[in-house]
């Protein structure tokens, strides 16, 4: 630790966390045969409301611009007596101790009065200015926290537990916000200025960001950082959070080793490359798996896996590969399954195409708000393709290429359930016909801070348990 110094008026810049979520789940007995099964009486979801959020205490806006200016000129000195490359590649203990030896110089030469504390803090986000993302790195080190939204240099949200709260970190000023997005930029090779003010990148740990800047945000440079999360979630622990019924995990992973094409619909942050990453945990080890990401989200276990991800253009105006160009090349690279991590336009009808031509087991998610509109959307997408078929045939590739619709949904309480899944059962004239197998029916007494519910089985058999009925044998005999 730095050596005290005498306190002054100023203040230090606290860095609050909230507690762990406690989770306390029930483990489930195996589940019976589907068509066996009585629908079940109503039970609570088995999850435990969030805590409430720590209030965060803001200092007075005199605190915070003393602050922000000692902040600066330590920095602004840092910065011109070590070279930010350089000191990526030094081991970290040696520059900590380089930066706590030049904090005190510079304290010494301006005059500046902190307590041993401030200093302690100051040294901290220097280092991470340095080697890490600046102020927010200690959000990222947070495994409470799922999404970092910066609102320019003052403001910044994170969303923990399925509720958004405001941290008591900030910038220093704009240009602070500005100079650490554009290092995020470079670090994937791209760029962020006036002329490319959108960038998406990915963050080495690989959590998703995405990046606007002046002139088209008016307040200041935003970042959005989507955590890679580091759980290793099964289908049986989503489960025992009350994402599922225990069931519904049974059902998804016979479906999954009898190689069905399944969607994972749902909202914006709704969990679906999460029970993405579960479902692909019962694929086979001895299966060739090729991924297609815009930014690699994807945790797949087994040790034949190749991984794709997107090229945006550069700044010349070429040498963008997208979504489509992979479909394509990854077709020629002899794989078992392949795994879209999100379907958004003309890759679509090639994705269907590969699923009805021999790689059975394939998955891919969508934006869409229920099984049906994932449906439309699908239909959407392969005209976007521009292959000028009618609207029967689109639907006939369709329902012959998916298998399962797997609709996951971020609910008000914060906490993400699948809220159905249905299956796709073929054509009756023009329609695609379908049958939902399970759902999950909400309760009087729910409130905004606990959704009270259960999710039921329709008592209908799945037809492709009829169909590859030799994989359960054992099973549901």
């Amino acid at each position: 630790m730095l050596p005290r110094r005498k306190t002054a008026t100023s203040s230090s810049l606290p860095v609050t966390h909230a507690p762990a979520a406690p989770v306390t789940a029930a483990l489930a007995q195996p589940a019976p045969p589907l068509a066996a099964q009585p629908v079940q009486a109503p039970v609570a979801a088995p999850r435990m409301p969030p805590p409430a959020p720590r209030p965060v205490v803001a200092p007075t806006a005199q605190q915070t611009a003393e602050s922000n200016t000692q902040r600066r000129v330590i920095r602004d000195e840092l910065f011109t007596q070590i070279d930010p490359l350089k000191a990526s590649a030094m081991p970290r203990d040696r520059l900590q101790a380089q930066i706590d030896a030049l904090i005190r110089r510079i304290c010494d030469e301006q005059r500046l009065q902190l307590s041993g504390q401030e200093e302690e803090l100051i040294s901290r986000q220097m280092l991470d200015e340095m080697v890490g993302v600046g102020p927010i790195e200690p959000l990222l080190a947070d495994d409470t926290i799922n999404d970092i939204l910066v609102n320019g240099a003052g403001q910044i949200f994170v969303e923990r537990f399925g509720k958004l709260e405001r941290s008591s970190i900030t910038f220093i000023d704009e240009e602070h916000v500005f100079n650490t997005a554009q290092r995020i930029a470079a670090r994937v090779g791209r760029r962020i200025d006036e002329a490319n003010p959108m960038v998406d990148a990915r963050l080495p740990d690989g959590s998703r960001v995405n990046v606007i800047t002046h002139p088209l945000a008016l307040d200041g440079t935003t970042i959005s950082i989507r955590k890679f999360m580091r759980r290793d979630l099964s289908l049986e622990s989503l489960a025992q959070r009350g994402a599922m019924s225990m069931d519904m995990a049974v059902l998804l992973r016979r479906a999954m080793e009898a190689r069905l094409n399944v969607v994972v619909s749902g909202g914006t942050g709704a969990g679906k490359t999460t029970l993405l990453n579960a479902l692909s945990q019962n694929i086979s080890p001895f299966e060739r798996i090729i991924t297609i990401e815009d930014a690699a989200e994807l945790q797949l276990q087994q040790e034949h896996v190749i991984r794709l991800e997107t090229r945006p253009e550069s700044a010349e105006g070429g040498g963008r590969v997208d979504q489509r160009d992979l479909m394509k090349n990854a077709l020629r690279m002899r794989p078992d399954r392949i795994i879209l991590g999100e379907v958004r336009g003309g890759e679509c009808f090639d994705m269907l195409q590969a699923m009805n031509t021999g790689h059975d087991g394939s998955l891919c998610t969508v934006h869409a708000n229920t099984p049906r509109d994932a449906l439309m959307r699908l239909e959407n997408m392969v005209m976007m393709a521009n292959m000028q078929l009618p609207l029967a045939a689109i639907r006939r590739q369709i329902a012959s290429a998916v298998d399962l619709i797997v609709q996951i949904e971020r609910m008000r309480d914060g906490a993400r359930r699948v809220v159905s899944i249905m299956e796709i059962c073929g054509m009756e004239e023009e329609v695609i016909q379908s049958q939902e197998l399970f759902v999950f029916r909400s309760r009087a007494g729910s409130t905004a801070t606990q959704v009270i519910g259960e999710h039921t089985g329709s008592g209908l058999r799945p037809n492709f348990y009829t169909e590859k009925s030799h994989l359960f044998d054992q099973d549901i005999a």
